[in-house]
């Protein structure tokens, strides 16, 4: 019997695929594209239909079907092996039994997640008073049956055990209900755990397969001692930077509309959708960003709604607290080189109130009314300041230049200098030298951004070749890989049956073992290199010794000749 890989593979083509993410131009018997994976001007991304593969000549990026996926949806394997099989309508679970013996820890978590999002909605249906009043609290708010049914809503009883209880009916262990973040250990070790989330509506957080990863839960009754929301802790499959609400439902409609909105709340989203815009994806329950360049901050959430758009637009509450919410996702976005707007919200007003109160027609011309982040913050900074022109001279150089600053083209940045100076009075020569003065505060906090997001890419390609040896030492352990490995083994024996799944889900009916192995085993070899030439690069940029300028430039010739040698193996 063929393997699910094979058979997705017979029904899906990488054009098919990839053309689903982004737009494609044919090249002769190849297609090509700007590469999703970094920032690119001319294409470089080249799709190969025969080979069923890609490449990217601007970064390295490579792969399949699969690893397409898997980097571009922020998933891993079996996260990308459930959508494809979804796509290419080819049932999983009979592929799979040996594996109900030898389940991951992942595994687990999934399911736990999944057993107590059912458990939280027939709370919600089960016809109790209680029930009945959360009912008509979310139809208060303008949630239609439907809406709540399509995003799981549910209720979390307020008991001290009573989701714990059922999970252990269901047959799991305290250390999985634990780790799930759905229950917590006492102080006093001889009392049984008991419920994270008790009376809360319960609002499910999925990544971008629609596999629940976390919960949100807003308090249904104040006892003003609890916080308003509560939300999952960072667990082994639910990272706060790596996904966003909704983004599972909102991502076909990011690219069918080329750009996405961004809400804070999870009832600003869910009204969002219901009210047509289901490009919408929310940061409640989930984390955008923090005070340092991270990461996180690049890749994961913000890169990932930026490969499905670069247009998106902040929708948040029309108070300071909502406003300052949404900086920092500002000025990583604009430097990213997305095109960022702001609506403009009533005081007190967040989108949920706007759409349940004023109706839909006031939500769409918020959105069509959305101004780009500079020209709104220069309309605040001058309605704040008046006629003080020192006043918006300090204020200018605090609250916008930083933004202008951000922007990728110099174009852009002359465009927004010339019009902050005609609305403001404030000469364009000394706009200019307050902006030197700000990239140079600023540069490091850039440069980080643009060398984060690379190194990033490069790393993510050296570690999926990892994986993949790894799966295959760990599943066919005479494959003599053991002693090439060494201690990436031990690197990723905590997922060792994660990766014996992938490995005989992708081998199992290899015609020549040996030489997948030996081309992964290259391409680790290359990358390695890259890594080498990388560090040597990055140290004569930075050296100013001549002697050691000369022995810097005599090893990065003889990385790049090895890296040749490889190539032509």
């Amino acid at each position: 019997m063929n393997s699910p890989v094979a058979k997705i593979k017979e029904r899906l083509t990488i054009e098919d695929v990839v053309s689903s993410y982004i737009k494609l131009d044919r090249v002769g018997p190849n297609l090509k594209a700007r590469c999703p994976f970094h920032n690119e001007k001319t294409p470089s991304f080249f799709i190969s239909p025969d080979r069923g593969s890609y490449y990217c000549f601007g970064c390295g990026a490579s792969g399949d079907i699969f690893t397409f996926v898997e980097e571009f949806e922020g998933l891993d394997f079996k996260g990308a092996l459930k959508l494809l099989a979804e796509k290419a309508g080819v049932p999983l679970e009979s592929y799979t039994p040996e594996m109900k013996e030898a389940e991951s820890e992942k595994d687990r978590l999934y399911q736990v997640m999944e057993e107590a999002t059912v458990f939280f909605e027939n709370n919600l249906k089960d016809n109790t008073e209680t029930s009945k009043k959360v009912m008509e609290y979310l139809q208060s708010r303008g949630l239609v049956e439907k809406s709540i049914k399509d995003f799981r809503l549910g209720y979390a009883i307020l008991d001290w055990r009573k989701l714990y209880d059922y999970l252990k009916s269901k047959s799991f262990y305290d250390r999985e209900i634990e780790r799930a973040g759905l229950a917590k250990k006492p102080e006093d070790m001889s009392k049984a755990m008991y419920d994270r989330f008790r009376g809360r509506v319960m609002f499910p957080i999925s990544d971008s397969s629609g596999r629940i990863i976390a919960f949100s839960g807003r308090i249904f009754v104040d006892d003003e001692k609890s916080a308003k929301y509560l939300n999952s802790p960072e667990t082994p499959i639910f990272s706060k930077n790596a996904v966003l609400y909704g983004l599972d439902k909102a991502k076909e409609a990011i690219r069918t509309n080329n750009f996405s909105i961004l809400v804070e709340g999870q009832m600003d989203l869910v009204l969002s959708h219901q009210a047509g815009y289901r490009n919408t994806i929310a940061t409640s329950g989930t984390a955008l960003s923090d005070s340092t360049i991270s990461k996180e901050n690049v890749v994961s959430n913000l890169g990932l709604i930026r490969r499905l758009s670069d247009n998106i637009v902040l929708a948040f509450d029309g108070d300071k607290a909502g406003f300052n919410a949404s900086n920092r996702a500002a000025r990583i976005a604009l430097s990213l080189g997305m095109d960022v707007k702001v609506t403009t919200m009533p005081t007190g007003i967040d989108p949920a109130d706007l759409i349940s109160k004023e109706g839909v027609d006031a939500w769409r011309k918020a959105i069509k009314d959305s101004k780009h982040i500079i020209e709104f913050l220069l309309n605040k900074t001058l309605e704040e300041s008046g006629s003080d022109l020192r006043k918006a001279g300090r204020l200018i150089k605090e609250n916008i230049l930083p933004y202008v600053n951000a922007l990728d083209s110099s174009i852009e940045k002359m465009h927004f200098i010339k019009k902050i100076s005609i609305l403001s009075g404030i000469p364009e020569v000394a706009l200019q030298d307050d902006l030197k003065k700000i990239e140079q505060e600023l540069k490091y906090e850039k440069k980080e951004i643009i060398e984060v997001e690379g190194s990033l890419a490069k790393m993510y390609r050296k570690d999926y070749i990892e994986r993949r040896l790894a799966g295959i030492a760990f599943w066919k352990q005479d494959s003599g890989l053991e002693g090439i490995l060494g201690e990436i083994l031990d690197k990723y024996k905590d997922v060792k049956n994660d990766l014996i799944f992938e490995a005989e889900i992708f081998y199992q009916n290899s015609q020549n073992l040996q030489k997948e192995i030996d081309n992964l085993l290259t391409n680790l070899e290359t990358e390695k290199i890259n890594e080498e030439l990388l560090q040597k690069m990055r140290e004569l940029c930075t050296n100013k010794d001549k002697i050691d300028e000369i022995r810097l430039l005599k090893e990065i010739q003889e990385l790049n000749k090895k890296k040749h040698d490889k190539k032509e193996k």
